[in-house]
């Protein structure tokens, strides 16, 4: 018994008494910092500022977008004539004359501008086909 107490007590003594250097320190702390590094990219979801800008632009044109063809599809609904319209719009069967014909309305075009978007009025389109 007392052969195991004097081993743990001098793998506690070993232990207590380690001094690293300074520079087995500055390695292990380099290595930490890339450690992190690689694991916040490949799992942490960690991206960088380009990305994050990219994806930015993207969700703001993508937002623009939905929120005129929301626009598009309330001015479609408020014109006098809509019920005719709508049957007219729907009688068309290819998407790229339902489109034109959504252009050719005015019906997508934002305040400002003079000429609709194309995304603008591929999500009115859409969503008056429905």
């Amino acid at each position: 018994m007392s052969v195991q107490s004097s081993s743990k007590t001098s793998i506690t003594q070993r232990f207590d008494s380690y001094q690293p250097s300074k520079t087995l320190l500055v390695w292990a702390c380099v290595v930490t910092a890339i450690a992190t590094m690689i694991i916040g990219f490949s799992w942490g979801g960690w991206v960088t500022g380009g990305t994050s800008s990219k994806a930015a632009a993207t969700a703001g044109d993508i937002a623009r977008g939905e929120l005129a063809s929301a626009i598009c599809v309330e001015r479609f609904n408020a014109a006098p004539d809509a019920s005719a319209k709508l049957i007219e719009f729907k009688a068309l069967n290819d998407g790229y004359k339902q489109r034109q014909f959504v252009e050719a309305g005015g019906w997508a075009t934002m305040p400002g501008q003079t000429s609709p978007d194309s995304r603008s009025v591929q999500g009115c389109a859409t969503a008056l086909a429905v």
